[in-house]
């Protein structure tokens, strides 16, 4: 018996035609725009004007963050020691986890579980802080007051309709957070577009995917710009420091 071949929604491709979730590709790429097209890809339908906005400033917020994050730092260092573009910027998405970038996932199947009431909230939040948890969406290395990706994110939500119960629930994990642990944690942009996605009723293991279709430019950016560098980057010994045992004889 033969194997079931594996079917897919997305798309198909044949000599006469592409679809891509029922729609020609040709079609697509004399109406509609990237943003518009990356909706439909994901979700199956095209979106409306104002989902539109919403993921077109969700895309625009992660595009790009400096040099010093772990995807931008492992990019321009494998760049650097002779490999291709792709073999770079792929390197680069790889370092995207837990800690960065991948706090969007979590953070939305949190505040989609906490919405469904399958835990009580503040209990949840003591049980974090007693363990020393730590809760994926929340506090930053250089915004401490506010992160203002999240204030613009969370402006947009309110003006095109996605400010809703998903919205309000992270702000209450937030005020939660604080009172439980006497100390203010920011709602990061990881932990916005959480929120806004699970508003726009995105399957929260898309999470991720958010953070790589947007950063993947600023990574591609970053490989372009290596490739004018002095091939074999190291670190300056100012950066790093032996702290193992001194010369000893065999």
């Amino acid at each position: 018996m033969a194997d079931k071949p594996w079917e897919t929604k997305i798309a198909k491709s044949s000599p006469e035609e592409t679809l891509i979730r029922g729609y020609d590709l040709l079609e697509l790429v004399q109406n509609k725009n990237f943003t518009q097209t990356i909706f439909l890809v994901l979700k199956g339908e095209l979106p409306t004007k104002e989902e539109e906005n919403m993921l077109n400033a969700i895309l625009v917020a992660c595009i790009d963050h400096g040099i010093a994050p772990p995807s931008v730092v492992a990019t321009r260092t494998v760049l650097s020691g002779g490999n291709p573009l792709n073999t770079a910027v792929g390197a680069g998405v790889l370092t995207l986890g837990d800690a960065h970038g991948g706090a969007i996932e979590k953070c939305a199947k949190l505040l989609q579980d906490i919405i469904n009431e399958e835990f009580d909230l503040k209990e949840f939040i003591e049980n974090a802080v007693k363990n020393k948890v730590r809760l994926p969406g929340y506090g930053h290395k250089i915004y401490k007051d506010a992160d203002p990706r999240t204030t613009a994110l969370l402006k947009i939500a309110k003006e095109n309709g996605f400010y809703g119960k998903h919205v309000e629930a992270a702000l209450a994990v937030e005020k939660t957070l604080e009172e439980t642990k006497g100390k203010k944690l920011i709602m990061n942009v990881d932990g916005a577009i959480a929120a806004i996605i699970s508003e726009m009723g995105f399957d929260y293991r898309l999470g991720k995917g958010f953070f790589i279709i947007s950063r993947i430019v600023g990574l591609t950016a970053h490989a372009h710009e290596e490739m004018d560098e002095k091939p074999f980057r190291r670190l300056d010994s100012s950066l790093y420091q032996y702290i193992g045992k001194e010369k000893r004889d065999i």
